[in-house]
Parts: structure tokens; C-alpha cells; sequence
């Protein structure tokens, strides 16, 4: 889904092209050109103030209309259902491979070691053929029971609802925990980008459309090889993404204006920016301390079987008598060995790589927190700085009450209204002129 969308909804169907900006995150020109693209698909309006500024007006359920509007994303939508199925199958595999491995390894263990019991004590009846009762390895009936199928249940894991924003995602069953333990479970800085653009944003339209760039800094890593204070190159990107233009003030330093961030649909609360762009550390599962305790118990277990079946098959003698499941397990040893020692070696150094990880991004986000304590500093410069910005905040707001055009009504109506609305302050100023 468009990040305009929940952005819209959230500005209650009213937006400038600035709100959009500061709310996604996204340059000037990707709001400007993806908003004229969704409202031309949705028919919304565009409503013009008197000092030329637009504001656009959507209808409501804007996302039920836009999925009934378009086959094609009804065909993504069950696409990505599919799609979501098919990760959500491999990430299950992991665990009913290392299940499954286990019950194979045990299975051959037991077989080999019966079948060598009995072989030993028929040979010390003097018996020379111990293989007539044998039917290919023991019984697997009371190995299996219907009930293991409810690991194929794949309903079972969508009726688990959806935690609300902010809460903590919900518990893992053990085999989407195996996978955890495995491969972790994403970067959880995956929208650093997005939220970095958004910050900064929010930054430019708290302090009123006109920052420094000390302002700025704690949100950037790029600033370039030998940067300092008095060289801002860092702000280029800035002033490219969002129309800024840089002003130099009376003692010679310069602060940045972004006037289309002024312009808003509505008078809102400012936003409250973070202090710094801050990055999350690495976990290495979202598994709770059970049930990774379990899964690298069964991966040690898998690979101790694994290591004892392989004294047990050096008898190929023996495994070619037996047959059944171990001569199965013989063909797959070398995989099973593999799987084995793969299970543990992989989290260990997952393990290792994210402490290394883990320590830059701290030591990225002290940097960046350092960087925000210069604005705390009793500098000259900086304050001579803000106090030149501070002439130039404001804001414009797009109301009713400023329209010169909109294209919910009649071109006819809104002349006749505009020269209503004239004439009413062409007599309110007459009153006022007379004693």
C-alpha cells in the first residue's frame, strides 16, 4: 500500500503537499507527483487559497476505493496473500526439518543398535542366520499418531490477531522460533531512511519552516570526509528533497528556509521530533529464552545422533541387512551430519557478527547525540543563527475561509461567493473609516 494513504487518513483527508512531506517522509517531488497521481485516480478535489496556495480534499474509505477501483490491485493483494503464505511455509520448514531429522536419527539409532542386540545373541546361540524374523527394521506404528499433523494446520497460525501499533509483536510458536534462532528476524532498521526524511521534516515544520543546520545534523550520517562546522555540503540533500533555500543572516551565517513546509491544510499541533535519529540494536531472536534454549537443544541433539549414527553405520553389513529406514537414513547421513552441524554453527556466528553490528550502531547513535548537544552550547555564532531563523518562521494555513477556488463547487458559485465575500470587506472597512 502507498505510504500516502495512511498518511491521508491520518491527516483526515486534507493535505498539502508540504503534510505529505513531513508525514512520509518522501521528497517534494515524489509527494507532489504521487499525490496528483492518487488524486487523480480517486477524483479528489483541489481547493486554492487567495495567496495561491493548494490543499487537496479526498473522499473517505480512500483505500476500499482505490481496491474496488482496480483489478490489477486486487490481483496483487491475493498475489501477496500467496507470497506471504509461501515465506510463512519456508520459515516452518526449518523446524520440521529439525524435527524430522531427529526422529529419522533416532529411529535408525534404535534399529541398528536392536538389530546388532539380536544379531550379537543369536550368535552366541550358535545360530549363523539371525535375519529370518526380521521385516526391515522395527515397527515405526508407535512412532507416528495423527496428532503430528497438526503442524500442517496452516489456519491455526492466522488466528493469531494482530498486536495494535506500538504494542509488542506477538509470541512466536516453536517452529517460526527455530527459524528465529536460525536467521533472526530482519533488520530492525529496515525504514531507517524513512524515518530519518520524517524527522527531519518534522524538525523543519516545529521550527516553523526555517532551521540551522546544527538542527539538522543529529539526523545525518553523510557528512562527508573532513566536514566541519563552518562547510554544511550535508544540507544540499536536504534542500533538494524538501525545496529549501539557504538565507545568510546579518552576521554572516546561514540558516535554511523551506517555505512549502509552511504551508499546511490545518492549524495541528506541531509535530515533536526526536532529538536525534536513533537506530535500534540488533536482537539476535525475537524467541523467548525457552524456546531457544529448546531449539539449540534440539540442534545439539540432532548432531550428537548424528555423529553416534555414523559409528553405527560403519557397518554396511549390518545397514544392508536392516534395509527399511536405515538404509534411508545411510543415503541422507552426510545431509543430516550437515543440517546438524549447520544449526549450530549458523546462530553462533549470527551470534558473533551482531555484537560487532551492534557496537557501531552505538556508537553511531553517540554520535549523533553529540551532535545534538551542540545545540544546547552557549555558541554566538548558533544563536546569532537562530535568532535570524526566528524572522523568518511562519506558517500558511489552507482553510474555507481563504479559498479562491475549489473544485467541489460550480466556477459560477465561487465567483458569485468571491464577490460576496468582497464586497463584505469592502463595507466592514467602510464602517470602520467613518466617525
Amino acid at each position: 500500500m502507498s505510504p500516502l494513504i495512511p498518511a491521508i487518513e491520518h491527516l483526515n483527508y486534507r493535505v498539502t503537499v508540504g503534510d505529505l512531506a513531513t508525514h512520509t517522509g518522501l521528497s517534494l517531488q515524489d509527494s507532489q507527483r504521487q499525490l496528483l497521481d492518487l488524486a487523480s485516480q480517486v477524483g479528489a478535489h483541489l481547493q486554492v487559497s487567495e495567496g495561491g496556495e493548494i490543499a487537496y480534499l479526498f473522499p473517505r474509505h480512500l483505500g476500499r476505493r482505490l481496491a474496488q477501483q482496480s483489478w490489477r490491485r486486487r490481483w496483487r493483494q491475493g498475489l501477496q496473500r500467496i507470497w506471504r503464505l509461501g515465506v510463512y511455509l519456508v520459515r516452518i520448514s526449518f523446524g520440521i526439518l529439525l524435527i524430522a531429522s531427529l526422529v529419522l536419527i533416532t529411529i535408525a539409532i534404535i534399529a541398528l543398535m536392536v538389530a546388532a542386540s539380536a544379531a550379537s545373541r543369536q550368535g552366541d546361540e550358535g545360530n549363523g542366520d539371525w535375519g529370518g524374523g526380521w521385516s526391515g527394521g522395527p515397527s515405526l506404528q508407535g512412532w507416528f499418531s495423527p496428532e503430528i499433523f497438526w503442524i500442517f494446520d496452516f489456519n491455526r497460525w492466522d488466528r493469531r490477531p494482530a498486536p495494535p501499533p506500538g504494542a509488542n509483536p506477538a509470541p512466536l510458536n516453536f517452529l517460526e522460533a527455530v527459524f528465529s534462532v536460525l536467521f533472526g528476524d530482519g533488520n530492525p532498521n529496515g525504514d531507517l531512511e524513512e524515518r530519518r526524511w520524517r524527522a527531519i521534516a518534522a524538525v523543519v515544520q516545529a521550527q516553523g519552516g526555517v532551521v540551522v543546520a546544527e538542527q539538522i545534523m543529529p539526523f545525518l550520517d553523510q557528512l562527508g570526509q573532513g566536514w566541519s562546522r563552518e562547510l554544511e555540503d550535508y544540507m544540499v540533500p536536504v534542500l533538494s528533497r524538501f525545496n529549501g533555500v539557504p538565507q545568510v543572516s546579518p552576521g554572516g551565517g546561514i540558516v535554511y528556509h523551506f517555505p512549502e513546509l509552511q504551508v499546511t491544510a490545518a492549524a495541528r499541533r506541531r509535530l515533536t521530533p526526536p532529538a536525534f535519529l536513533k537506530e535500534l540494536p540488533w536482537r539476535f531472536s525475537q524467541a523467548s529464552s525457552g524456546q531457544v534454549i529448546g531449539a539449540l537443544g534440539l540442534g545439539s541433539a540432532n548432531l550428537i545422533g548424528a555423529l553416534m549414527l555414523g559409528s553405527l553405520l560403519q557397518d554396511q553389513t549390518l545397514v544392508a541387512q536392516v534395509g527399511g529406514v536405515v538404509a534411508l537414513v545411510n543415503s541422507l547421513y552426510w545431509g543430516l551430519l550437515g543440517y546438524g552441524s549447520a544449526f549450530l554453527a549458523i546462530p553462533l556466528g549470527r551470534y558473533l557478527w551482531l555484537q560487532g553490528a551492534n557496537r557501531r550502531i552505538q556508537r553511531r547513535n553517540q554520535e549523533r547525540q553529540g551532535r545534538s548537544a551542540q545545540l544546547r552550547q552557549d555558541d554566538p555564532t548558533l544563536s546569532e543563527k537562530l535568532s535570524f531563523a526566528q524572522t523568518l518562521v511562519g506558517q500558511t494555513i489552507v482553510t474555507d475561509d481563504n479559498l479562491a477556488y475549489t473544485t467541489e463547487t460550480d466556477l459560477i458559485d465561487q465567483e458569485a461567493a468571491n464577490r460576496e465575500k468582497l464586497d463584505e470587506e469592502w463595507r466592514q472597512r467602510l464602517s470602520r473609516r467613518q466617525p
